[in-house]
């Protein structure tokens, strides 16, 4: 495969996100737009992008707005959401994406908020599939001791408290990836605190939305140590992409060698023996 190149996307309201092409040196097969999770860079998956990419599909990842080497002034980090991350800067990488690779099949792969947000892009019917690690509602109610009341202090004490008294919320003091906009931590708090994720601010900040209108083929993969993307909060973001065509698949850390998947650790490179379903996925439905 070729060095990563990196590239600008220019968003619809000007700001331009930071994103790296993967590109196979073998006749191309398919593209693949790989959305991260709340905080996570880009460089994250990098070893995940080089092995999609060593098998002939192009990935793009990218960092959402006021992460990684994307945007991050100031006015990046007081007015930056979760709901502009998908309703602004995922169309964006897929536009980039349609325009790069025309009569391409593009595919999602979202990692955890990568795959909730989806829902939000006015143009993610042009997605050919769509592939989940980690996806679900997040919902609070649904976590099991003890990892609930850790949830709890993230969400409900260490969100609002940090915003109050740095102006973001300081993510990496938790080891949660990056210092996030404080309208992403407040968003984030709101929606795991309500049901359906993004469903809590339909109708009120949430207008529009196309979770209903998507009908692609999805594989829908968990962990069974997940603490996050247990099943009832799995039901609930599912039950917002009710017309999705869903493979749900479950990986047992144990019966591939691994100690460990939970929440982050699929995308390492420790758990490559992971990803062969993924590329098998994406080979089946990049075919005409």
């Amino acid at each position: 495969m070729q060095p990563a190149v990196t590239i600008t996307i220019p968003s619809a309201d000007d700001i331009t996100l930071s994103g790296l092409l993967y590109l196979p040196c073998e006749p191309l097969v398919g593209v693949v737009m790989l959305a991260p999770a709340t905080g996570i860079k880009q460089r994250f998956y990098a070893h995940f992008a080089r092995y999609l990419a060593q098998q002939g599909i192009a990935v793009m990842t990218y960092d959402n707005r006021g992460i990684g080497d994307s945007p991050k002034h100031r006015q990046v980090m007081r007015s930056a959401t979760l709901q502009c991350w998908g309703q602004k800067d995922m169309p964006a990488v897929l536009d980039y994406l349609q325009n790069k690779f025309p009569q391409r099949p593009i595919h999602l792969i979202g990692h955890s908020a990568g795959g909730q947000l989806a829902g939000l892009m006015h143009n993610a019917e042009a997605f050919t599939s769509i592939v989940t690690y980690g996806a679900s509602s997040g919902s609070l109610r649904n976590f099991t001791a003890p990892y609930k009341y850790k949830a709890h202090f993230y969400m409900n004490l260490f969100i609002p408290l940090t915003n109050v008294l740095c102006g973001q919320t300081q993510s990496q003091w938790m080891g949660m990836g990056e210092p996030l906009p404080k309208g992403v931590g407040a968003q984030w708090r709101r929606w795991c605190n309500g049901q359906g994720y993004a469903k809590t601010d339909f109708g009120n900040q949430i207008e529009q939305h196309y979770y209903d209108r998507l009908t692609q083929p999805a594989l829908w993969i968990t962990a069974t140590d997940d603490e996050i993307a247990v099943r009832d909060n799995v039901d609930d973001i599912l039950s917002l992409y009710n017309n999705l065509r869903v493979t749900h698949q479950q990986i047992t850390p144990a019966s591939h060698g691994l100690q460990e998947l939970g929440h982050m650790r699929f995308f390492a490179r420790q758990s490559e023996v992971c990803w062969q379903p993924v590329l098998d996925w994406l080979l089946l439905h990049s075919q005409a």
